[in-house]
């Protein structure tokens, strides 16, 4: 292991991964333009994304990001109810769209000589979507389906969404993507029609184009398209609340007879990615991969799981793509014949040890060749990379910070991730739930 490890180290250093070849501009209209050069296929990835997400919504209308996501596959002035995919598929390509708490986006892959089609079909329903009652109560419908089948059909889910509610007792994170189904249940016209008209423009959005593509020619059709519509002057500013200081942990226990398996979990709060300001990110990132990463090297993995056999299952994980304050988790299985209160001290246990504990140089430098790897090979990926621009833009990062991501990446140290560990793994502000099937496993 450790030959291959240094073979690849070397290999990496040898084919060093280039920042993408990035073209940014700004339309009079205030849309932000980003295109992304990758002549390898002929083939293109239109990505718009708006700043909007389910942290954004009117209290009390809870799930309407995502609602007003699937109505925008339904008529516009120009185009028939299903008409768009249908297109895009007539076309060669595919579609579809995804709601986060803080960004709504749509995307489609397809030819590079498609674009200008792609674009004419996306400006379109930017500001010409034709909602109707009956489409209002057709797709609230499907809405409400998916959050059944998703979450009220899994008692894991539905512990997840009580253990995330609890972590945040201000900000909009403890609210489900999805929306609460009372809430879900009362979405209307007026409800949808608001929220579209109120940020679906392009001054809150930022188109980004990758593949086969010229950026002369890509903003010359932005602005065809996008550039003739009006600027929202009406757009809020995006404050949010934030959360206060927490002084005490939260215990759940969730009940379910549907649970299978019980399981446990911890949630902490933890800082994000910030402009110019991502190194307690990049050092949350090796913090979790040293705690609960592979099974086979983590000190979660290799103490509960070989070491005493006391879980089946450990992880811990951490990602900062947010644009306010995120969670750093773990969750531990624990295994036949041991309580979860013991697989809880077990788990603390080596939180502890880590804490008082020298960092390991070889497994540093593990870590750091595969997350090296790991931004090389995603080099490959040409939907992936306008993903991860589009989310960075969307949640106030710039180009810059996304390129600087990967060096920043490769200087953490021990110390850093030691002084992010003592200031994140702070119990007052953590939630801790159990999940099981009947009391009795909760003794």
């Amino acid at each position: 292991m450790k030959r291959l490890l240094a073979g690849l180290a070397m290999i990496f250093a040898a084919h060093t991964a280039t920042a993408e070849e990035v073209t940014t501009y700004t339309l009079d209209n205030g849309m932000e333009v980003v295109v992304i050069e990758d002549h390898r296929a002929p083939v293109v990835v239109h990505m718009l994304w708006y700043k909007v997400g389910s942290a954004d919504e009117p209290v009390g209308a809870s799930g309407v990001a995502h609602f007003l996501e699937h109505l925008l596959f339904k008529a516009t002035d120009v185009l028939e109810s299903g008409e768009f995919s249908a297109t895009v598929a007539r076309n060669g390509g595919n579609d579809n769209a995804f709601t986060s708490y803080d960004y709504t986006a749509y995307f489609q892959r397809i030819a590079a000589d498609r674009l200008e089609l792609m674009m004419q079909m996306e400006s379109n329903r930017m500001n010409n979507l034709q909602m109707t009652p009956e489409d209002i109560a057709t797709e609230r419908n499907v809405v409400l389906e998916e959050r059944n089948q998703r979450t009220e059909n899994s008692p894991n889910a539905l512990a997840r969404e009580q253990f995330i509610a609890a972590l945040y007792q201000n900000h909009r994170y403890g609210v489900p993507i999805i929306g609460w189904k009372h809430e879900m249940e009362q979405l209307d016209l007026d409800d949808t029609q608001a929220f579209y008209d109120l940020y679906y423009a392009p001054n809150n959005a930022v188109l980004v184009v990758a593949g086969d593509v010229v950026p002369d020619d890509v903003l010359a059709l932005a602005e065809k398209y996008y550039g003739v519509i009006p600027a929202e002057d009406q757009l809020p500013e995006r404050i949010r609340p934030q959360e206060p200081p927490q002084r005490a942990e939260r215990r759940i226990t969730y009940v379910d007879p549907r649970v299978s398996q019980p399981f446990l979990i911890r949630n902490y709060l933890a800082p994000e990615r910030d402009p110019g300001a991502q190194d307690e990110a990049a050092a949350l990132v090796y913090l979790a991969e040293l705690l609960g990463g592979s099974s086979f090297t983590s000190d979660l993995g290799q103490a509960l799981q070989f070491d005493t056999q006391t879980a089946i299952y450990t992880n811990a994980s951490y990602s900062g793509s947010s644009l306010d304050t995120t969670a750093f988790s773990f969750a531990v299985v624990p295994a036949e014949g041991v309580t979860l209160s013991a697989a809880e001290a077990a788990m603390d246990q080596v939180i502890a040890d880590f804490i008082t504990s020298d960092i390991d140089a070889a497994r540093m430098e593990s870590i750091r060749t595969q997350l090296r790897a790991s931004q090389i090979y995603a080099l490959d990926d040409v939907s992936g990379i306008a993903r991860r621009y589009g989310a960075a833009l969307t949640q106030s990062l710039t180009v810059e910070d996304v390129q600087a991501w990967p060096d920043i990446l490769q200087t953490v140290t021990p110390e850093d991730i030691k002084a992010v560990a003592a200031k994140v793994l702070n119990r007052d502000q953590s939630v801790t739930g159990w999940v099981v099937s009947s009391e009795e496993e909760a003794m």
